[in-house]
């Protein structure tokens, strides 16, 4: 008995403070013959055995000696079978069922704190933030300096349908931004240097427009896009304004190429997603885009993009650019998912020299998703 509980309280890291003080008062009752508990904390004492993997015959023994102050219902034994309770810890469980029948029914748990954000700007403040949002969108590319820096697309299928991807490859490229235009120069793949690979015949999925060419695209005027409010959002420890938006395919300049060759085919897509603005900047920090109502022949059935931005510093000064893409498309069963990251930001310049290196380490997606709310 005593052995045990020295086993248990050796693992007192990896609990929460919640179980620490249970067992505690375990420790603190072990020499009386009875110890009482209640139905919540005996569903919380079995299920830290069960993530613990306590012995089945010593849960049981201890369970023994257990003295319910409330009444235990088949129902939660049966809960706590499926969770993985061993066959004689669920017997002494069920032995509790009979001994506890005469005492009140267990309380419910409290109810989980529900969270209640602020209130949505009203209708004033939304068109004048979007108002602005658009302007700095069609304004951006305008404001970036000269740069280089490396872009790696990290490149995945899937053939089964069930998104189990694997890497196909992992190409670096020294991307050239110069006078609102991007030049792509592919530097090695697979960690491999390579010389003379041209980034639109590197075969598979590939994308590019990053730098301003999808902002310019939504908000531009002549797409006639439609704005909704959607709510408020955290995105790396800022506070986001999130518009819904449509893109009509009519007024779409959005391309989707299938194939190579003289078997290629292009078409024009409609698209729908989320744009996330910072509440104070009301910089575009994020893009969400999915193609609507492709052609029921074309080879292509869906197509994702989720775009990052971050604030990066570049000669001591910030600018808004892009962190990293993750671009989704399907073929039937057959699943591409690219993953791009933008690294080593740097002004352009004729002194201008990056050693680029080894392929840094993939961002964590803690860095890329909605924050839940606090």
């Amino acid at each position: 008995m005593k052995r045990w509980l020295k086993h248990r309280l050796k693992h007192a890291s990896r609990w929460t403070s919640k179980l620490v003080a249970l067992i505690l008062l375990g420790a603190s009752f072990a020499a009386q013959a009875q110890m009482t508990m209640t139905v919540n904390q005996l569903v919380t004492f079995i299920k830290s055995s069960i993530q613990l993997q306590q012995d089945d015959r010593k849960v049981a023994a201890y369970l023994k000696k257990v003295k319910l102050t409330n009444q235990l219902s088949a129902r939660t034994v049966e809960e706590l079978q499926g969770m993985g309770a061993g066959s004689q810890t669920v017997a002494a469980l069920k032995g509790l069922i009979s001994e506890s029948a005469a005492l009140p029914v267990a309380p419910p748990p409290p109810p989980k704190p529900v969270y209640v954000g602020p209130p949505p700007p009203d209708s004033i403040e939304q068109s004048k933030a979007l108002a602005t949002i658009t302007e700095n969108a069609l304004a951006y590319s305008k404001g970036l300096p000269n740069f280089l820096c490396l872009q790696v697309t990290r490149r995945y299928v899937d053939q089964s349908g069930m998104e189990n991807y694997r890497l196909v490859d992992t190409v670096a490229e020294k991307l050239s931004y110069f006078d609102q235009r991007e030049d792509y120069s592919v530097i090695s793949v697979n960690g491999i240097p390579v010389t003379g690979r041209d980034h639109d015949r590197l075969g598979g999925a590939t994308s590019s427009g990053e730098f301003g060419s999808i902002l310019r695209e939504i908000f531009s005027p002549e797409t006639n896009t439609r704005f909704d409010w959607e709510r408020w959002a955290t995105l790396r420890g800022h506070r986001m304004h999130v518009f819904s938006y449509r893109v009509p395919q009519a007024t779409s300049r959005y391309s989707i190429r299938s194939g190579d060759g003289a078997g290629a085919r292009t078409i024009i897509a409609g698209y729908r997603g989320l744009i996330y603005a910072d509440r104070d900047s009301l910089m575009v920090m994020r893009i969400q885009l999915e193609a609507e109502n492709l052609p029921v022949d074309f080879p292509i059935q869906s197509v994702n993009l989720d775009l990052n931005y971050d604030y990066t510093e570049i000669s001591g000064e910030h600018f808004v650019l892009p962190l990293k893409a993750e671009l989704r498309s399907r073929e039937g069963k057959y699943l591409i998912k690219n993953e791009v990251e933008f690294r080593r930001y740097n002004r352009f310049g004729a002194d201008t020299s990056i050693q680029f290196g080894d392929v840094p380490d993939a961002i964590g997606e803690e860095q890329v998703q909605e924050q839940p709310p606090q």
